[in-house]
């Protein structure tokens, strides 16, 4: 009985905490404050990468991903040795080919962003960052998705063109995301799926990226693990072949 008086009560609280909800600054600082005690600092995991071609035929790769939160990601991708993947750093994407890097260019990743980051860094800091991505911030409401009630930041009911976020409403973790091309023509989504509890946190081990309301890439993660020492230079361009 105590187990679930507990659980009511949870669920009560958070309900209670959402109704207060009306604005994305208040939804970025729930997020926050929701996590920022217990979310995970470290992530690893084996990523399946499908990759859906327009002729009907399809890839699969493997990737290795290691994260540190916030703003950490390390990819690479299967055979490790040969030293090819990309890394997110310092609001930066990293290309290496044959161990050597190959490209970088300024980037805010929004996935990581509103998947983990918000958890851990400032709100402020993450309010400028989602503004500096494109999302109009004075523009929420509620919607469902997936049969569950979520807040949708950057859209009126209906638009379905406009860049914005969906959050679960209990939860508060990211769901989909919309995000038109530069000249408007082609609409990207991203769906993250099936949402399992991990190391204090969440994480969506099923994401899906679309086009035009074709998928074009999904991606499975398995041998999820939290919690463990990531070395720093991990995260370090200059040392990624190491």
């Amino acid at each position: 009985m105590k187990i679930i008086a507990a659980i009511v009560l949870s669920v009560f609280m958070a309900n209670a905490f959402s109704a207060n909800i009306s604005t994305s600054e208040q939804l970025i600082q729930a997020m926050h404050d929701r996590y920022a005690k217990t979310w995970y600092k470290t992530l690893t995991f084996k990523q399946k990468t499908t990759t859906f071609q327009p002729d009907g035929t399809s890839k699969v790769s493997i990737w290795y991903e290691s994260m540190a939160v916030p703003g950490k990601l390390r990819i690479d991708f299967d055979p490790v040795k040969d030293g090819n993947g990309i890394l997110f750093a310092n609001d930066t994407q990293y290309s290496f080919q044959n161990g050597a890097q190959t490209r970088s260019v300024p980037r805010v990743h929004s996935l990581l962003l509103l998947g983990f980051d918000v958890y851990m860094i400032e709100p402020a800091t993450t309010l400028a960052k989602l503004k500096q991505i494109g999302f109009d911030l004075s523009v929420m409401r509620e919607d469902t998705w997936q049969g569950r009630p979520a807040y949708v930041v950057g859209a009126k009911a209906g638009d379905l063109r406009s860049a914005q976020f969906w959050i679960d409403k209990e939860n508060l973790y990211f769901v989909r995301s919309i995000q038109p091309s530069r000249d408007g023509s082609h609409i990207s989504e991203i769906l993250f799926n099936k949402y399992v509890k991990i190391g204090g946190g969440w994480v969506s081990p099923e994401v899906i990226f679309m086009t035009d309301g074709k998928t074009v890439t999904t991606e499975e993660y398995t041998d999820l693990k939290t919690g463990m020492k990531l070395d720093d230079q991990l995260f370090d361009p200059q040392h990624w072949k190491n």
